[in-house]
């Protein structure tokens, strides 16, 4: 299919132009803020009948764990949209009239546009098992799912979790907090199989363990069961096995939440499809976010990316687009990162689960269970294919320099001091990590020093 128009009918010298963007995470509000930045006169406004105020998705979790209230995930104080001239319309879209260029709300007047971007998020992904309608079972995505879910884990005895993901794991450390014992099921051999290799998911598997949470390993959901007023009482496995538990948490997953355009002149397949400006077949309509798939994936991307850093770069790229001359999406290496309870993990580039020759891998895990790092190479040039790390932070800066510029992994391993982003006095592995890469490759280098700055070394012998 040749490529859709890159940027809006619409141009973006009209002045006074209605930009409408449905959904306030973080790709719809990116957009607008830099679209604001760029273009003082456009009127833009953002729907959502989620929250009022955009907010930190990522931080769910701790508000429901008592680490923070509501307020403090809010990037923004309420005062700055309206200074800003970004108006937020409190309501849900109910449809789209994509030939008058009208949105229908719940609540309010029907809203006209000549820019429209859908920022639509996900939703999680239920498998149709017998129940799951039921009371107390859920996924956790949105800001109602963390109310649904305050209420549903009031008076529970016990927890089933279902998935092997980082929303998964999520839940079940949100459940511990309140001293509820967790069930945790989990369809493969390892722990988020499809993602680490079996050592990383090892040590993540000892450390939700060494938490009390009840591993099921290669366990599947088959049904779950009716308190006879329609709340869960128990789930049954695939192997017979009932548990008894009061709340069921979804976590296999989430995926584009495009139900407001699938019946549309709108081209979806699993989300909605568009070219690399963001741009859909409808004029002057673009999709950024959870919701989007590309029509032509980058090298080594997937079509569907539903990750916060990916999402905000879709922001800052779209209003880049409509606010100056064009240029395609290019996100560079591939990036995430996360927390199993108090181990961070970080990766960047390509680790593949598995890997043959000519790739190789060099994996380093410190004796106490907890910090690990993997390097995966071409065992031929020894370039850079990407890295995991478990218990450490790593400057992000660092790595997408390295495989930028097809680094191998000595040059990576020789200057690691650069990478380091752990606390002060925390304790260093980059000698650990580069004595064990030469003797399980049998080669010599040595550690780069880290220069030190002269003035601040003047610094430092001044007295007051």
């Amino acid at each position: 299919m040749e490529e859709t128009k890159p940027i809006a009918d619409f141009c973006m010298n009209t002045p006074g132009r209605r930009i409408a963007i449905i959904g306030n995470g973080i790709s719809g509000v990116t957009c607008a803020r830099h679209i604001r930045k760029r273009d003082s006169e456009a009127q833009i406004t953002i729907i959502s009948g989620e929250t009022e105020h955009f907010f930190s998705r990522t931080s769910l979790m701790y508000i429901f764990m008592g680490q923070l209230k509501y307020a403090h995930t809010k990037p923004y104080e309420d005062w700055f949209w309206e200074k800003n001239r970004l108006k937020l319309v409190y309501d849900w879209v109910l449809s789209i009239d994509f030939e008058n260029k009208e949105l229908q709300l719940k609540a309010n007047q029907p809203l006209k546009y000549d820019i429209l971007i859908l920022a639509l998020g996900s939703k999680p992904n239920m498998l149709n098992w017998p129940g799951q309608e039921l009371e107390g079972v859920q996924g956790l995505y949105t800001y109602q799912d963390l109310e649904k879910m305050n209420a549903n884990t009031a008076n529970c005895q016990r927890a089933v979790v279902v998935g092997g993901g980082l929303i998964g794991i999520e839940m079940a450390e949100m459940i511990l907090s309140r001293n509820i014992p967790v069930t945790f099921l989990v369809r493969e051999k390892h722990f988020w199989g499809s993602v680490l290799p079996p050592e990383e998911s090892e040590l993540i598997m000892r450390h939700m363990r060494e938490h009390h949470i009840d591993l099921r390993l290669e366990t599947e959901l088959q049904e779950i069961i009716d308190d006879g007023t329609g709340r869960v009482k128990a789930i049954v496995t695939t192997a017979g096995e009932e548990i008894a538990c009061g709340f069921v948490g979804i976590g296999v997953g989430v995926h584009p939440n495009i139900e407001l355009v699938r019946h549309t002149g709108l081209e979806v397949n699993k989300g909605i499809l568009v070219d690399q400006h963001f741009a859909t077949n409808v004029p002057n309509v673009y999709a950024i976010g959870d919701c989007v798939e590309y029509r032509v994936p980058l090298p080594y991307r997937k079509n569907i990316e539903q990750v916060w850093y990916t999402g905000r770069m879709h922001g800052e790229t779209l209003a880049h687009n409509l606010t100056r001359e064009p240029v395609k999406y290019n996100p560079g290496p591939w990036f995430n990162s996360a927390k199993f309870f108090d181990i961070e993990y970080q990766t960047y580039g390509m680790v593949p689960t598995t890997w043959s020759e000519p790739v190789q891998s060099f994996y380093w895990e410190h004796e106490s269970g907890k910090i690990a790092f993997r390097a995966v190479f071409n065992g031929n040039d020894k370039r850079l294919h990407g890295v995991n790390a478990l218990g450490m932070r790593l400057r992000h800066e660092f790595f997408d320099e390295a495989l930028k510029d097809n680094w191998t992994v000595e040059q990576v391993l020789e200057s690691m001091h650069r990478a380091s982003f752990d606390p002060e006095f925390y304790d260093k592995h980059q000698r650990a990590m580069l004595q064990a890469y030469i003797q399980q490759f049998n080669t010599n280098l040595q550690p780069k020093k880290k220069k030190r700055n002269f003035l601040s070394f003047l610094g430092s012998r001044t007295t007051a």
